[in-house]
């Protein structure tokens, strides 16, 4: 990765701890505030802002990129010059600056391991499409059940082991997953109320929304509102499957049985997959029952609280002392222009004397580009070298340095090589 691209990504993520505690503080109160309405709508708002968590660091991404190519040009001067006048005061920022670095590797060792995680939930999802389908029966069933749902995709139920809960996965080519102990255990009206809720996971296409989701909990796995908007999507979901289910059966309380049944088995780890005993099946079998509104917990609505006022308070300061939070971005050093100037003229009686050595210049710029003081800030070994030096370069044309686009007055640093070759210079 080259710097300036370490720098885009690094302050990208950086910045997206304030903005996702934004989005989630926004969706925390629409939540609540939505929270007796049908489950179809808040799936959509927590849906909006797992987007707006993807979109908005996308945007910032892109034009950090995009303005690079002024420090990219300023990057090809590093060889000729050093950067000069520097804060006397380390800030926060100035600190965060230099750990870049650490924290982009961080993120991606972080990332892949957990890419790697999901390509071996995709591995085994892959091998469980290879188990054996279930009887005559119960396949003429699902087939029945996914033409009722308006599904005209074909439907696989296959038997599994070691599984605890029916799953649904894939989209384009569907497939139901049922646990060995569920067919030859469970009374067949009760099973048939969950083929029902995974029905309605297959008619919604939820397997390809969990799939975008665990991508964007790999991206940005660090950041807890991430993981809690992606869980309200996913308990939403299974209320919105559990109404269709409900719907289908013209029984709700047969679909809430069958949940009773599936509360004193293990949950499933298989997070790729849309599973039947998903959410809190308490809370489910309730909701199946015995519909009824739900008020306002303000406790709960504490942490949101808080999180708000975080952001406020990031905001105000980020607004107070914007030029201080992104240095790198506001500030840019001063640039000789090599073209516009001959090289310095070497000294008779050093050249005669065959002296060579690299002289350090510290050169003051003015807000016009005029050189407005100078120094030695590491001779040669030779004064002879170091004047002739010092008094060459300062004919050269400069760039001023700027401070949030305006030209400044800064200092630079230089180096120059006193090199004999075949005799000349």
């Amino acid at each position: 990765m080259t710097a300036s691209l370490i720098d885009s990504i690094g302050w990208t993520l950086l910045h997206f701890t304030w903005q996702g505690l934004l989005i989630g503080c926004t969706s925390a109160v629409v939540l609540a505030l939505m929270r007796n309405t049908r489950p179809e709508y808040r799936y959509n708002v927590a849906c909006a802002a797992l987007l707006a968590c993807v979109l908005w660091p996308a945007a910032e991404l892109t034009l950090r990129l995009q303005d690079g190519g002024a420090s990219a040009a300023h990057l090809r001067f590093a060889d000729q010059m050093m950067a000069g006048a520097r804060a006397g005061e380390a800030s926060l920022a100035g600190w965060l600056q230099e750990q870049l670095l650490w924290i982009v590797g961080f993120w991606s060792v972080c990332a892949a391991l957990l890419a790697l995680r999901m390509a071996a939930g995709l591995a085994w999802v892959r091998n469980a499409t290879q188990a054996p389908l279930a009887g005559v029966e119960w396949q003429a069933r699902t087939a029945r059940m996914a033409t009722a749902f308006g599904i005209t995709r074909a439907v696989r139920l296959r038997v599994v082991e070691n599984l605890d809960s029916p799953l649904t996965i894939g989209w384009l080519r569907p497939v139901v997953l049922v646990p060995a102990s569920l067919m030859t255990g469970m009374p067949p009206d009760l099973l048939e109320a969950l083929l029902a809720h995974e029905m309605a996971h297959v008619r919604r296409f939820d397997y390809l929304v969990n799939l975008g989701q665990n991508v964007v909990e790999i991206l940005l796995f660090y950041h807890p509102a991430v993981w809690w908007i992606s869980g309200r999507i996913r308990t939403e979901r299974e209320q919105i499957a559990d109404d269709l289910a409900a719907r289908h059966l013209g029984e709700p309380r047969r679909l809430a049985r069958a949940l009773s049944e599936l509360e004193r088995l293990q949950f499933s780890s298989h997070h790729l997959a849309i599973a039947a005993n998903g959410a809190d099946l308490v809370t489910r079998v309730r909701r199946l029952v015995k519909p009824d509104r739900q008020a306002l917990n303000w406790k709960a609505s504490l942490p949101a609280l808080g999180l708000a006022a975080a952001c406020l308070s990031l905001y105000a300061h980020a607004a107070n002392d914007r030029s201080a939070v992104t240095p790198a971005l506001a500030k840019v050093a001063p640039i000789v222009d090599f073209a516009s100037c001959a090289k310095p003229i070497w000294p008779a009686a050093s050249f005669k004397a065959e002296h060579t050595g690299t002289v350090t210049l510290a050169f003051k710029i003015g807000d016009t580009g005029r050189v407005t003081a100078s120094r030695i800030a590491a001779s040669s070994g030779h004064v002879l070298l170091d004047e002739a030096a010092r008094t060459g370069i300062m004919k050269c044309r400069f760039e001023p340095g700027t401070e949030n686009g305006k030209p400044v007055a800064a200092w630079m640093n230089m180096k120059y090589v006193w090199m004999l070759k075949d005799g000349n210079d």
